[in-house]
């Protein structure tokens, strides 16, 4: 009967999953998007921070070892077998260990009793009440004290607050809340699952959308909503370039979306934006860009004023908190 030393199947679980491809299976391996790896065979696969995980199938592991026998359905023996080959021939070069990264703690902007300023805010830029509502009811959205500013609010799949933008009213001021993690930025998933994400560049402009597909008839829940956490600035060379990290957490998180519609501001910056991102998507994902020509405004937003005949908004963002 086959036996394998108890030591060299120690030495063979010893090997990360990442190290194992980048060593003996770089063809199978896909850079994501930050520290975030998936495979070629499968694209719901994600490698991260020493761990794996197959969202479509709910398993995951550490080592390369689980990842042979679960994914690739090798008995145990040969998955040892395989491992500890590679290396006979040819020593692995293990990526160093990175630093762990401590939890942010977000702290959020003490809330005011009401939030009249902020839906009279919003309103007047053209979102619709029925937007604004839902977005209070679910946490997403309120107005801070004492400043009054309107609070963004991003979550995770477990709705817990992970990232706050701030917006002045009647004022240049916008800002993050102190802690704040951009992987989460604000977002509403859709009410059944839906394979499409629509990708904006702020919250304003997602709320906007979302009013045009209500003026239109349409259920706004229908699809994923996104927004960026900031202007996006990707690297002069398209292949150094990394993805938005919210964008890549809301795909791991929802393995499920085929689709991203890139509805991004209609200037330079986004525009580069778009098409960066589109290059970085197009092998796993379906991309379309979709941003709204429009002689007088640049965003949706400006889109929804036009439409309704209101004011356009011009404001001088600053990136200070007061």
């Amino acid at each position: 009967m086959p036996y394998i030393p108890p030591e060299v199947v120690e030495k063979a679980r010893e090997m990360d999953l990442l190290t194992y491809l980048k060593s003996y299976e770089p063809q199978e391996l896909v850079h994501f998007g930050g520290n975030t790896y998936c495979t070629r065979e499968h694209d719901s696969l994600k490698i991260s921070n020493g761990k794996w995980c197959w969202f479509s199938r709910g398993i995951g592991g550490y080592s390369a070892l689980d990842y042979l026998i679960k994914v690739k359905e090798m008995p145990f023996m040969q998955a040892v077998e395989t491992i500890m080959g590679n290396v006979a021939v040819s020593p692995p070069t293990y990526m160093p260990a990175q630093k762990e990264q401590k939890p942010k703690v977000l702290l959020l902007p003490k809330a005011n009793r009401c939030a009249t300023h902020a839906v009279e805010y919003l309103h007047g830029r053209g979102i619709d009440y029925d937007l604004i509502d839902f977005c209070i009811s679910t946490g997403r959205l309120y107005e801070s004290y004492p400043y009054h500013n309107v609070v963004f609010v991003g979550q995770d799949r477990r709705n817990k607050p992970r990232y706050a933008n701030l917006r002045g009213i009647g004022s240049d001021f916008i800002g993050d809340a102190n802690g704040s993690d951009k992987h989460y930025s604000f977002g509403i998933p859709a009410a059944f699952e839906s394979d499409t994400l629509n990708l904006f560049e702020s919250a304003v402009d997602l709320l906007s959308y979302g009013t045009m597909q209500k003026l239109d008839g349409k259920d706004w829940r229908h699809e994923n909503l996104l927004s960026l956490a900031g202007v996006y600035k990707p690297k002069a060379r398209i292949e150094e370039s990394s993805l938005p990290v919210a964008l890549v957490q809301y795909l791991a998180d929802y393995p499920h979306i085929r689709k991203v519609v890139l509805r991004l501001d209609n200037d330079p910056a986004g525009r580069i934006a778009a098409a960066t991102i589109k290059n970085l998507l197009t092998k796993r994902y379906a991309v379309t860009v979709d941003i709204q020509p429009s002689p007088q405004g640049k965003d949706y937003n400006d889109c929804l004023c036009l439409r309704l005949g209101l004011p356009i908004t011009k404001r001088k963002e600053r990136s200070k908190e007061r």
